[in-house]
């Protein structure tokens, strides 16, 4: 038998069969993955979506009975009446008779109701909440909602005492 050439080689096929198990996934398979990845996205969005409302909501209560607690130290301090003005249709709120009369928003996802006397409305949706030198108060209930969330603002009127209290909707 004669010898094989040094450059030849014998011929084998470069390319091997793979057990079945290891040739990958098919698209389908892949599809599903990503569709099942995309559900779960959309899961963890909406709640942590929540998770962000309730926490401006709650921003929000604690925002709004930190000025009114700033506008009655500040009427007591310098004995000169100080206020707290809200206007609910555009959700905002102003301190009037301090150094800071800028206005402060709620938030965007959080309505706002105010009770308070007849006396105390500018307008059909503004009120103010007054505090004098004795520290008393006009009086005011302010209700801030965000979807199933509530909290209640309560100013007490002859102390001026302000309190935040954990409210469902209603």
């Amino acid at each position: 038998m004669p010898a094989a050439p040094a450059d030849r080689r014998p011929e084998r096929s470069s390319v091997l069969p793979l057990p079945p198990r290891a040739r990958g996934f098919t698209l389908i398979e892949l599809l599903v993955v990503l569709v099942i990845m995309a559900a779960l996205a959309g899961l963890v969005a909406t709640r942590f979506d929540g998770a962000l409302a309730g926490m401006e909501l709650r921003a929000a209560a604690r925002d709004i009975a930190s000025a009114l607690r700033y506008a009655r130290g500040r009427a007591v301090a310098t004995q000169n009446e100080t206020a707290v003005i809200v206007n609910v249709e555009t959700r905002r709120y102003r301190l009037r008779g301090t150094a800071d009369e800028r206005e402060h928003r709620f938030g965007r996802h959080v309505g706002v109701d105010l009770v308070t006397d007849r006396n105390s409305f500018l307008s059909d949706h503004e009120a103010e909440i007054r505090f004098f030198p004795d520290g008393s108060s006009t009086g005011a209930r302010i209700t801030l909602v965000s979807g199933q969330s509530a909290f209640r603002i309560d100013v007490e009127w002859l102390t001026g005492r302000v309190r935040i209290h954990d409210a469902a909707p209603g």
